[in-house]
């Protein structure tokens, strides 16, 4: 697909950008004078016509390229800026960690990049990126999604990278360092020891912050204690974490087999395919791509739950096992959600518990569309310890009416365009267009669903509102879902005086379970108090 700009490019010759701008300015002066009837101006805004705007989804053939090695590359040039990005993407997470040895995945990679070299010590890879003015970096998973920017990683922080981005001018160079760091890495004593002492640190804050608690307790109730997202890393797994180890699993699965790569900027096609030929052309060992990660055998635990926080803000979250990303039911789900609580001010939860009665500044909905299995739907919000009971009542008004009663047509016809309208923003930048195309690579949508985002906008459109209603009863079974609430218990329980009859006790048919704080070392739950 060929991305067409519209602008006017005045680096490249200031003196004829400056007389072009002058001429521009002069020519209506010089133009014969037509001017519009006063009746062929609409009376309002809202009455004026525009030519139909037209978006064609990139096709990832388009932008595909399989090096010599196996490694497939998507390559998406743009000559605006003299920057090159290159992302290399990995199959790589926690639920590779050996059991006992929480923390090896995510420690082995974020060393790659900062652990020195077998030809370069950490401090030279340093300065040999800062005096470049490039960025080189690793990681394992990525950004949240939450209505607040919580929940988990795109595809469930099972997938790692290693990030060069840099001049173009550079790109032969910043392609040698990348690749000696992800082919030669001597993950050094004293880089292990930081990031250890930097892990134990961060341990130590995570009963801190309520909101680390709910995220922490939701994962448990959703997947239960056995799942591999569950295994948090402990003083005992991170002291324990060796050399040899992140040796192993580095030549386990960092090679070719294992990567996909995506590259955008400053650069020919041709000339970048050569170049990255002859970067990952030679390797010691080809690597290992794993298979899926393991779901959840554990059906989450309906009911009412609580863990108490001293603070003056209760944080709620009502969960259920959602869906995955390729069930049919998709698109309707999306509207579902985006009319009870995902689509912001719009949305019924945002206007009733924020806009009208003035509970939460922070409330909405979020549907969890897993990879390889099924992520929660969850609604959340924060308020007042005493204003819980009272949102909870209403949040759950909401959701039977959203099973209940068919969606109007204006808001299904809002939350379509606006869904259809937003698509485009998705592939706003070239490094946006490769790396989506690049996790459909390794998540396996290219090659199971190639025509997923050509068809995205026609399969949104066609959502019924007697469709809505049908998932709306499909998802949110109140027999089934878990309500987690953490702050002030004792506040909590008594309710907001103004509204008597929304009691805790009341809505969940009983006294909710008391869920012990976990030791942030161990974590193994603590005594109740």
């Amino acid at each position: 697909m060929q991305v067409t700009k519209v602008m006017t490019n005045t680096r490249r010759a200031p003196g004829l950008a400056a007389l072009a701008l002058a001429v521009a300015a002069l020519a209506p002066l010089a133009a014969p004078c037509h001017s519009a009837r006063a009746d062929d101006i609409p009376a309002r805004p809202e009455q004026l016509k525009f030519p139909p705007l037209t978006f064609a989804a990139p096709r990832a053939a388009d932008y595909r390229v399989t090096l010599g090695n196996g490694v497939v590359a998507y390559l998406v040039p743009d000559r605006d800026l003299p920057l090159v990005t290159v992302n290399v993407l990995m199959r790589i997470g926690p639920d590779l960690d050996p059991a006992g040895k929480e923390g090896v995945a995510a420690t082995m990679v974020n060393l790659l990049t900062r652990g020195g070299t077998t030809t370069r010590t950490a401090i030279q890879v340093e300065d040999r990126v800062a005096f470049l003015g490039a960025v080189l970096e690793s990681g394992t998973g990525g950004g949240g999604g939450g209505p607040f920017g919580g929940g988990g990683p795109p595809i469930g922080g099972s997938e790692s990278r290693a990030t060069l981005n840099l001049l173009s001018k550079d790109i032969d160079e910043g392609l040698v360092l990348l690749v000696d760091c992800l082919k030669n890495p001597a993950f050094q004593d004293d880089r292990l020891t930081l990031r250890k002492d930097q892990l134990l640190q961060s341990m130590k804050q995570r009963n801190d912050e309520s909101a680390q608690i709910e995220e922490r307790e939701f994962g448990f109730l959703m997947r239960g204690d056995g799942h591999w997202s569950n295994r948090y890393t402990t003083e005992a797994s991170v002291k324990g974490i060796t050399g040899d180890e992140l040796m192993a699993f580095h030549k386990r699965f960092v090679g070719p087999k294992n990567f996909i790569l995506a590259v955008s900027g400053d650069f020919d096609r041709a000339a970048m395919v050569k170049k990255l030929e002859k970067a990952f052309a030679k390797w010691p060992t080809p690597g290992e791509r794993p298979g899926a990660p393991a779901a959840p055998a554990a059906a989450a635990s309906a009911g009412w739950f609580m863990v108490d926080k001293a603070v003056n803000q209760g944080r709620v979250s009502l969960g259920i096992r959602g869906i995955q990303r390729d069930d049919p039911d998709l698109y309707a789900m999306r509207i579902m959600n985006d009319i009870l609580g995902g689509g912001g001010f719009t949305s019924r939860l945002v206007n009733r518990i924020r806009s009208d009665e003035g509970l939460a500044y922070q409330v909405g909905t979020r549907l969890g569309e897993g990879v390889y299995y099924a992520e929660p739907f969850r609604l959340i919000f924060q308020s007042k310890v005493r204003s819980v009971a009272y949102a909870l009542q209403i949040a759950s008004a909401e959701l039977g009416k959203m099973r209940d009663t068919l969606v109007t047509p204006d808001e299904l016809e809002t939350s379509q365009n606006g869904f259809i309208e937003a698509f485009p923003t998705q592939f706003a930048t070239a490094s946006a267009i490769a790396g989506l195309l690049a996790v459909d690579e390794l998540t396996g949508r290219y090659q199971k669903h190639p025509a997923f985002w050509a068809e995205y906008r026609d399969k949104l459109r066609a959502v019924t509102a007697a469709d809505v209603q049908r998932v709306a009863r499909r998802l949110l079974d109140p027999a089934k879902m878990s309500v987690l609430m953490v702050g002030d218990t004792k506040e909590i329980m008594l309710g907001d005086p103004k509204h008597e009859d929304a009691k805790i006790v009341a809505m969940a048919g009983g006294e909710p379970k008391h869920l012990p704080l976990r030791d942030p070392m161990t974590m193994k739950p603590m005594a109740n108090p």
